[in-house]
């Protein structure tokens, strides 16, 4: 479940999602606008566990200013609608961007960092399983290291490869 880095995966990395995977990304959504598409598109799926990751277009204002804390309200609510329908909940981090080229100018470093912190302590305290992207990803500034985005942001194959790289362990101990 995701934005258009999850469609993206989907998109350039099709084997990933091979049998019993499927991508529910689609492009500029806000986590208002995942939060209302998470029953059809995950939770009468009944997946055995569903990967979250969304934040970059909260950041980037997407649908109009949001705070840390709307960011965090609907994650949560997310997770606990996974969670009160049986589905293994992995809260994924937003991947480093040092701008946003649709949004120039924007910080974008210091919110991706406190949605991140935040997350990694959500899924600590209530048993979900936080999926850290950002040592494969991230250079020392906190942007995406070089050639694994495109725009800085949306990660090319190689983005991709060194995401599965993260999640393919934890799925495989999972059972997933």
């Amino acid at each position: 479940m995701g934005d258009s880095i999850t469609q993206g995966w989907r998109d350039k990395k099709p084997g990933f999602f091979r049998p019993g995977r499927v991508g529910r990304g689609i492009g500029g959504q806000t986590t208002p606008q995942m939060l209302v598409r998470f029953m059809p598109d995950v939770v009468a799926l009944r997946p055995r566990a569903v990967h979250i990751m969304a934040g970059t277009n909260d950041i980037a204002a997407n649908t109009g200013p949001m705070t840390l804390a709307q960011s965090e309200a609907n994650l949560t609510a997310m997770a606990q609608l996974a969670k009160a329908n049986g589905i293994r909940v992995l809260l994924a981090s937003v991947p480093p961007a040092a701008n946003f080229p649709w949004r120039p100018g924007l910080d974008t470093v210091r919110p991706i960092r406190a949605i991140n912190a935040w997350a990694r302590d959500w899924a600590t305290r209530n048993g979900a399983t936080y999926v850290d992207y950002t040592p494969v990803l991230a250079d020392a500034a906190g942007g995406m290291k070089p050639g694994l985005a495109y725009d800085g942001v949306h990660p090319t194959e190689a983005g991709y490869d060194a995401m599965a790289g993260v999640i393919e362990p934890i799925l495989r101990k999972l059972r997933l």
